[in-house]
Order: C-alpha cells, then sequence, then structure tokens
C-alpha cells in the first residue's frame, strides 16, 4: 500500500496526465500540464523510481553544477497536487513525465494506487498528435474514452481503435479496468509545423480540459503566446508560395467539413466559457484572457514578451526518421482504418502530399499524419495514402524532469 505524508485531503480530485515522447506532438500536452503546474504553484509529493521504468540510453540523465557541486537529474514521472478554491473548490493530481521504456503494466498499476489513496474520481490524459489541419483555424481537439456509459453522460466519443498504442492509451485501459473513470484529450497538430513549442495546441488543451470539468483556469500569457505563434508561422507560409497553396487547400477542407459545427455545439460551448469567466466561477484567470473554441485565441494588443522565436516551419526530411518524439492514440477509430501512427514523423515519408520541394521530394501530408484512432475530424488527408508508420524517440535528448 502506498503511504503518502504530508498531502491533506482532497476535493473532489481529477487526476491529469500528460507524457512526453510518442503522445506529445509539438509538446502540447506536456505543456499544458506544466502550465497548471505552473499557475497553481504545485506542490510535487511524489516520483517514480526512474530505475524501475526507464532506459537511460534513450532518456539520458542531466549533469549540472549546483554552487560547484556535481549533482544528476534522472528522468522520471512526478506527481503534484494543486488546490484550487472559489465557489466550486476543486483539487487536481497533476501526472507529468516520460513515456516510460519498459514495465508499462507496473508503471500504470503504481499511478492508480495514488489514485487510489487520494481518492481521484476521474483521470484525465492530455495528448497530441500530427493531423492535416491548418495552422490558421482553431486547433481541433477531441474527447474519447472506452467506457460507453462515460461517452454518453459526457458527450464523448467512444474509442473503436485496434492497432499500437502509446503509454496514454495503455493508461487509459488500465483505469477502465481498474473501474476508475479516464477520458483522453487530443489536440491536433499542424504536421508541417510539427516543432514545439506549440502555444496554440496547448491552449486548445487547456480551453477543452476546462469545459471538461467546468473548472476556471487561468491562462496567463498563453493566449499571447499563441497568437505570436501563428503570426510567425502565416510570415513564414507567406514566404513560401507552395506551403502557402497548401495551406490554403487545407483551410478549404477544413471549412466544408465543419460548417455545420459552426452554428451549433462549438458557438454553445463557447458561451457557456465565456459566462463561467465573466460569472468568476474558480480562481481567478491571469492577464491572459480567455480563448475562444479549440483554441483560437481571442483578442491580443500585444505580442509575447520574452521575444519568443517564429517557430520554423517542417523541412523536407532526408529520410523518414527525425528526433521528434510521437503522439498515437485512442480518439476513436482512424478515417481509413488503417494502422496509422502519430508524431515522430516528418512530413515526406510514404503517402505523402502537398507542395513539393524543388528536389522533388514532398513537403507535404506525412503517413503519421494521425494518430491510432483519431477521430475523423482531425484529418482530412485521402485514405488511399496511408500507411504503417514506426515510432521515432529521440535517443539522445536529455529530459527535463526531474526525479525527487
Amino acid at each position: 500500500m502506498i503511504e503518502l505524508e504530508g498531502v491533506p485531503e482532497l476535493i473532489d480530485p481529477v487526476m491529469v496526465a500528460a507524457f512526453e515522447g510518442w503522445n506529445d506532438a509539438g509538446d502540447a500536452a506536456s505543456a499544458a500540464v506544466a502550465h497548471l503546474d505552473r499557475e497553481w504553484k504545485g506542490e510535487v509529493f511524489a516520483a517514480l523510481d526512474a530505475e524501475d521504468y526507464y532506459d537511460f540510453q534513450v532518456n539520458r540523465p542531466t549533469v549540472w553544477l549546483d554552487g560547484g557541486v556535481r549533482k544528476i537529474t534522472w528522468p522520471t514521472t512526478r506527481l503534484s497536487v494543486v488546490r484550487i478554491g472559489g465557489e466550486k473548490p476543486r483539487d487536481l493530481v497533476l501526472v507529468r513525465g516520460i513515456e516510460p521504456s519498459m514495465r508499462w503494466r507496473s508503471f500504470c498499476n503504481e499511478l492508480l494506487g495514488f489514485a487510489h489513496e487520494l481518492g481521484v474520481e476521474l483521470v484525465v490524459i492530455l495528448g497530441a498528435l500530427l493531423g492535416d489541419t491548418p495552422h490558421t483555424r482553431p486547433v481541433p481537439v477531441s474527447g474519447v474514452t472506452s467506457d460507453s456509459d462515460l461517452a454518453r453522460t459526457m458527450d464523448l466519443e467512444e474509442t473503436k481503435y485496434e492497432g499500437p498504442t502509446g503509454i496514454v492509451g495503455i493508461l487509459q485501459e488500465a483505469c477502465t479496468h481498474a473501474g476508475v473513470p479516464a477520458v483522453s484529450l487530443w489536440a491536433a497538430v499542424p504536421h508541417y509545423v510539427s516543432q514545439p513549442p506549440n502555444p496554440k495546441a496547448t491552449l486548445a488543451l487547456l480551453n477543452r480540459l476546462e469545459d471538461l470539468i467546468d473548472l476556471r483556469i487561468p491562462l496567463g500569457e498563453l493566449p499571447e503566446d499563441a497568437r505570436a505563434w501563428q503570426l510567425g508561422v502565416d510570415q513564414l507560409a507567406a514566404e513560401d508560395s507552395e506551403v502557402a497553396e497548401y495551406v490554403q487547400t487545407l483551410e478549404e477542407a477544413r471549412d466544408t467539413a465543419e460548417l455545420p459545427e459552426a452554428s451549433g455545439e462549438a458557438i454553445a460551448r463557447e458561451f457557456e466559457r465565456y459566462l463561467r469567466r465573466r460569472d468568476g466561477g474558480g480562481p481567478t484567470a491571469g492577464a491572459g484572457g480567455h480563448a475562444t473554441e479549440s483554441g483560437e485565441p481571442a483578442s491580443y494588443l500585444r505580442d509575447t514578451p520574452g521575444g519568443r522565436t517564429r517557430p520554423p516551419l517542417t523541412q523536407r526530411p532526408e529520410s523518414d526518421t527525425g528526433s521528434d518524439t510521437g503522439s498515437d492514440e485512442e480518439p476513436g477509430e482512424p478515417a481509413d482504418g488503417t494502422d496509422t501512427e502519430a508524431r515522430g514523423r516528418e512530413p515526406g515519408s510514404k503517402g505523402s502530399k502537398g507542395p513539393k520541394d524543388p528536389s522533388g521530394t514532398s513537403k507535404g501530408t506525412s503517413d503519421a499524419s494521425q494518430a491510432p484512432g483519431a477521430p475523423e475530424s482531425a484529418d482530412t488527408s485521402d485514405p488511399s495514402d496511408a500507411a504503417d508508420s514506426s515510432d521515432h524517440s529521440d535517443p539522445s535528448g536529455p529530459s527535463d524532469s526531474t526525479e525527487d
């Protein structure tokens, strides 16, 4: 049994988890949990033993100096708690780490042990995948669950996916088998600008999380960061006529597919979010204000204060490998029914389409433009172009996570 010391009794706790790696295109999901931890000043109360779950040749420890003394930071998964006041107090248990290299069942069981001891009522797992979505439109976010009853009561999609999965899918199934309600939220990141960070996708995940658990989330400077990111991509895309033409094609496909939704459920959710913020429910939001449905920033008066550089567009790859770690997962069944995986792949691999580089290599859609089980709304590619893909996690990059 897990013994927790110094952790007070929590009020209607919800566990929110995200993992770097295959499930985290553009670092959007892990950045969302990091934002919650930073804005609400989370207190770390536990860290999993890195020896048990990580291959240090894949996720290497880092060495740093503390007053002239060399110290080592090990890759790990940490748990923190945030206490949220207001008219409707609700506490969160934040789980942030790296997709484990081994012993996934023990990893999930350990997290479920913490959830049991803390009285967690709902587990929400965040993920991000690569998709054929234009950066100029609101980021599509899909909510899925393996529980048919939960799908009906929370207006979610029941996953039908079959195929390879990542730690997000494994943890969701472990929760379901343990009788713990679990939901996965997936943001679709434009495949042609997949490099992290992607504050617009992070913002979209936080907006959807806010709607799901009926909790006002302070956004701080995230809306300004999202606006600066989009302006940077706009400028870079305008410099390449082929990329600009391809983005326009994605915009037309997206607008056609989502026209009925624009006047219905999406507007209703945005109005509910507006009322929640206007009435001051939950904790006070930061200066960043609120964002529109699915992550489109509302109004902006300035760019990012820190002078963040513009995100680079994904260039044509020399091969189907890369240092990005990937996304996967469960938002329903793939539109084409094929075994496709997300992230960890650059545009130009088998089955790609889109603007051509002068050398003849495609700069368009990747076969990894949709994660396994991604919803149809997140992928507008031709089903005939889909192909199998593989995991391309970064074998050498140091981790930012620390072990207590």
